[in-house]
């Protein structure tokens, strides 16, 4: 058996950049044979990681960059998101509550508990080198 094809994507840390990502994405997953609502499923996971990447790990700051590196092999779809900014904490991760969210008028917060939702495997990773967060979806 061959080995995985792995595909890489490198963007700019900004909003703007969220389509071209999500494109990236969906493409190799239908390649892969995912369904429509898998794909939208994983399409979510992937822009929820990066939307939380720009917004609490690069707090903003457009000058940095968010790598994507997406394999399929053993019917697993492998996603790798890599940024330099501020490591989360997993352990420290609350779910918001519904009441919590009206009475602070947020409309955020819910990231983490949708990408674990969606996908069927969700790991955070600090290293010398930056911040890894591998998701897997399988077919």
């Amino acid at each position: 058996m061959a080995p995985p094809k792995k595909h890489s994507l490198q963007a700019g840390a900004s909003t703007n950049e969220l389509e071209q990502i999500r494109n990236f994405v969906s493409d190799i997953a239908k390649q892969a044979g995912f369904g429509e609502e898998q794909v939208h499923d994983i399409r979510l996971a992937v822009d929820e990681a990066c939307t939380n990447i720009i917004k609490h790990a690069y707090q903003w700051d457009k000058n940095n960059t968010i790598g994507v590196q997406v394999s399929y092999h053993d019917n697993k779809l492998h996603i790798a998101i890599k940024d330099n900014g501020k490591a989360f904490d997993p352990d420290h991760y609350q779910v918001p509550t519904p009441r919590e969210q009206l009475e602070k008028k947020k409309r955020s917060g819910y990231g983490v508990l949708l990408m674990r939702t969606l996908m069927d495997t969700v790991e955070y990773e600090k290293n010398r080198t930056g911040n890894i967060l591998r998701m897997t979806k399988k077919r």
